[in-house]
């Protein structure tokens, strides 16, 4: 791995946020190969970010300040790709289910998974069945995640997957939940296909659903 190389992954690690647009402007203009950029210097620190957290040596401050530092820099690579140049792990439809407005939580799970190298759309908060239903049928989605922060919005997920099932997209898309008071039961007892505890888990598990499909 080149120096340059390095020296991004190690900016994104230490979250580097205000120095890592300059760096990857530098490298770009030094001709560094871009997938080379993204994936051995950006996705690879969220790697390694990843395993950190999983292992108690950072925190979730930590991890977002990594997560805001990967995507700024990926934010000056993606114009200069061409349409299909990059290589993508798969898509994943992110959302915070109808009648919740919480975001914090799905935005960490969805800066985590583009640094993980997938392709996200993002629906944001209160998002619609209708929506997330259209969004399967005009996109080719390997994963929708579900993010739920209130107990009363819990069952709309439940509403999702029965939506997917009417609408023949059941076996189409795999569906992954999380938040704060979801459990792997709930998972299993609505049908989804998996529950990520925090994002690092959410990142493993859409990668495992993936190779599965």
């Amino acid at each position: 791995m080149t120096d340059i190389l390095v020296t991004i992954r190690e900016m994104v690690v230490g979250g580097k946020f205000k120095e890592i647009e300059k760096q990857v402007q530098q490298a770009v203009d030094s001709g560094t190969d871009l997938n080379r950029l993204i994936n051995e210097a950006l996705i690879s620190a969220m790697d390694i970010v990843g395993k950190r957290f999983a292992d108690g040596d950072i925190y979730v401050p930590e991890m977002l300040v990594s997560a805001k530092t990967m995507k700024q820099g990926l934010d000056i690579i993606k114009p200069l790709l061409k349409s299909g140049e990059a290589e993508h792990r798969g898509t994943i439809v992110m959302g915070t289910v109808k009648g919740d407005l919480h975001d914090i939580g799905k935005n960490l799970v969805t800066m985590m998974m583009e640094g993980a190298g997938f392709r996200i759309i993002d629906l944001g908060v209160d998002v619609k069945i209708e929506d997330l239903i259209d969004t399967v049928k005009k996109e080719e989605v390997d994963v929708l995640g579900l993010s739920a922060l209130l107990t009363t919005t819990m069952p709309e997920m439940q509403n999702v997957i029965e939506a997917l099932v009417e609408a023949g997209l059941r076996n189409q898309v795999k569906v992954i939940v999380g938040g704060a008071p979801i459990d792997q039961g709930f998972a299993d007892k609505i049908g989804a296909d998996g529950f990520g505890a925090d994002a690092v888990e959410a990142v493993q598990l859409a990668r495992e659903l993936i190779v599965e499909k």
